[in-house]
């Protein structure tokens, strides 16, 4: 039976164990995102691309934010930062929760993100990073149907995944990304769940032939495993400019415009207020993994 670290609040309904045996990413791969995400080139520029397209919302007091699948939670920091904001993270490695209380936060579960161990109704806005996928694909739907249930009325899901299957790589293996959608895929699925769909487009695609390129040397056997690990010594000038880039789609969303590829998928999907919710009791049963 995993552990579950019993939330201190009247608005949790206790924290339910993982289900499913799932293959983890390996203690050291959490030690480096740990190192990595505050600074790390692609961290700081996806997170001005989501507060761009979340900003309408992020501008509100008071909001109630879930990270569902918060890894070592920086943006948990991140996003607390503002506003009176109530934020709240959920990991199913424990690897991973170790790195988030080093940081100094206990609103944290670990739980899976297909058995979310909140009450239904309960936050503004749910934020899933590159997580669902890492699920297999036949729990993708309750993933999202979850998520559904524990935001609150019109509440807003961010959510981005990987993109495009003939992109797979050893990337994927090491970081054990099951599945890379479309853009088409993932709208119908979030639908199917309740939700509407008001923003979506791939992003990471200014840098598209580079990584396109990384792609061919991969399949050739040339440099492979994940591409979130430190620049080679001496490339590290190429952190700025490849976070200026990656950065600059977010005034490009900004400015009205969607991009047609990309190395990953982004939608920003409302709860429908017309759909109804799956509701939990106020204490669910603890469930064996």
């Amino acid at each position: 039976m995993k552990k579950g670290w019993h939330a201190r609040s009247s608005i949790t309904s206790g924290i339910a164990n993982t289900t499913g045996k799932l293959p983890r990413m390996h203690e050291q791969d959490f030690e480096l995102l740990y190192q990595l995400e505050e600074n790390y080139w692609w961290f700081p520029a996806m997170r001005e691309i989501t507060d761009t397209i979340a900003a309408r919302e992020l501008q509100q007091a008071n909001l109630r934010i879930l990270d569902a699948g918060c890894g070592t939670g920086f943006n948990l920091a991140y996003y607390a930062a503002g506003n009176s904001r109530d934020i709240y993270g959920l990991d199913i490695a424990d690897a991973a929760l170790k790195h988030v209380r080093k940081r100094g936060f206990r609103k944290i579960a670990q739980a899976s993100i297909t058995d979310i161990p909140f009450k239904s109704g309960t936050f503004d806005i749910v934020f899933s990073f590159e997580v669902v996928t890492q699920t297999p694909y036949e729990m993708h739907d309750a993933s999202l149907r979850e998520m559904h249930r524990v935001l609150k009325q019109e509440g807003h899901l961010f959510i981005r995944v990987p993109a495009f299957m003939w992109l797979w790589s050893s990337h994927d293996e090491e970081l054990q990304v099951r599945y890379r959608y479309t853009r088409e895929e993932l709208a119908k699925r979030l639908a199917d769940a309740g939700f509407m769909v008001e923003w979506t487009s791939y992003a990471n695609g200014f840098l598209f032939p580079v990584i396109l390129l990384r792609r061919f040397l991969k399949r050739i056997g040339i440099g492979g495993g994940t591409d979130v690990k430190p620049l080679p010594r001496g490339l590290g000038w190429l952190d700025v400019i490849f976070r200026t880039v990656l950065a600059s789609e977010a005034k490009w969303f900004k400015a009205g415009w969607r991009l047609p590829f990309g190395l990953s998928l982004i939608c920003y999907a409302r709860k429908n207020a017309r759909t109804p919710s799956i509701t939990r009791s106020t204490s669910p049963s603890v469930k064996k993994a």
